[in-house]
């Protein structure tokens, strides 16, 4: 089929032009430019630029699998001048930003509450979620933007759940929070969102240290390791997810819809055989990539690899997009195909650092794919395709910025 053109994401004030992104970041729309694919094949490790300037880049699956999984020599904490200063800075509470043996401490404590067995507590709580946010979107019809009533809210008011957070404080921590995320704001006003929102976090997490009783991850966490989990560790844990976890998964949620309504048959076929959910997710996450690049290594030695030598503190970027879109074997073709089955697609990144919150994300998009096709027989683009815009391919996690739909 051929693929509909793309019109050029909306350059916002402070973004860099497109042309200075580098290649392993750009992408026409959903699909990886012809560039990454050459480079992929050609020279899958090698030096190149990344959003912190001069480093190298692995972009074939082998290569970003093996850094990703080598602890010992590459490490995952920010890059700064010293290792003392990158410990430092190193965000309290996020696994995927330390080293271990904090990063082990910080794993064992989340992973026994964040397993699959687990997290169907949450089931119930997500479908409930979800059918009222489909209301909400038939409401605002017969077309609506599929990220304003359904992206965005449903990722925010599950995380809230997740942590115990009270819904009528959602909408508001939503807003500091992607406002003091802007490139673009007024400083004033961005620094005050910042501070609103950690100010937030730490009374929240104050209140449930004096009370864990609810059956939230935050109490849990609570009661079952006391001050072994600092309040520094817990907004930690909160911040990142809310921070990069919403992003993910709206996301995932406004793309995927999209790759889906791009490739009809696919749709048909999911709407007969609704069993092929678990794989259609499984292909999105693939498909879509939202995070172009993993969390930066750098190496704690020299390092031979791939023919090269990497010297100790030089920085690597490991392309998650490259390696999906060109590099997956059961996807030779880049084909969009949910009949694929189990795919060695690094959407939830490789290693230790595995997204420990996997198993909720999963869950997250087989229930609202599932629902919104059930809700939406006649789901279709309210807009010419050339019309969509997107979020800026500079930014660390991809997106659309509307997505209207009509049924």
């Amino acid at each position: 089929m051929t693929k509909p053109q793309e019109a050029p994401p909306r350059r916002q004030r402070g973004e860099p032009n497109p042309a200075e992104i580098p290649v392993h970041m750009r992408r026409t729309g959903l699909d990886p430019l012809p560039e990454l694919s050459r480079m992929a094949a050609e020279t899958p490790f090698a030096r190149g630029v990344s959003p912190v300037g001069d480093s190298w880049i692995a972009t074939g699956l082998d290569e970003v699998r093996a850094i990703l999984g080598d602890t010992d020599r590459f490490s995952t904490n920010p890059v700064a001048d010293t290792a003392a200063e990158s410990r430092r800075l190193a965000q309290a509470g996020n696994p995927l930003q330390n080293d271990p043996p904090e990063h082990t401490r910080l794993r064992k404590m989340l992973t026994p509450e964040l397993t699959v067995r687990r997290m169907r507590r949450m089931e119930p709580v997500i479908e409930e979620i979800v059918a009222d946010r489909l209301k909400a979107l038939e409401r605002a019809g017969p077309s609506a933007d599929l990220m304003r009533h359904f992206g965005w809210p449903v990722p925010g008011l599950v995380a809230c759940a997740l942590f115990g957070i009270p819904r009528d404080d959602q909408p508001q921590l939503t807003r500091n929070m992607l406002l003091g995320q802007r490139r673009d704001g007024p400083r004033k006003l961005v620094m005050a969102a910042e501070h609103a929102f950690t100010d937030y976090l730490d009374r929240f997490v104050a209140r449930k240290r004096l009370d864990p009783a609810g059956d939230d991850l935050i109490s849990m966490l609570l009661r079952s390791h006391g001050d072994g989990i600092t309040d520094a560790d817990l907004v930690g844990l909160i911040d990142a997810t809310l921070g990069a976890g919403l992003e993910n998964m709206a996301g995932m949620l406004g793309l995927g819809t999209l790759a889906l309504l791009d490739h009809p048959d696919q749709l048909a076929l999911l709407r007969e055989r609704p069993e092929l959910m678990g794989q259609a997710v499984e292909e999105l996450l693939r498909y879509v990539a939202v995070v172009p690049l993993a969390n930066f290594r750098t190496a704690l030695v020299d390092v031979e690899f791939a023919g090269h030598v990497v010297k100790a503190g030089e920085v690597v970027a490991c392309s998650l997009f490259a390696a999906n879109r060109t590099q997956c074997p059961e996807a030779p073709q880049d084909d969009f195909d949910i009949t694929r089955g189990s795919t060695t697609h690094v959407g939830f990144g490789h290693g230790i650092h595995f997204c420990v919150g996997a198993p909720l994300a999963r869950m997250e998009m087989r229930i609202a794919f599932a629902r919104l096709l059930e809700r939406f027989p006649g789901l279709r683009l309210a807009v010419p395709r050339e019309e969509l815009r997107f979020r800026s391919q500079s930014r660390p996690i991809y997106g659309i910025e509307k997505l209207p739909i009509a049924w």
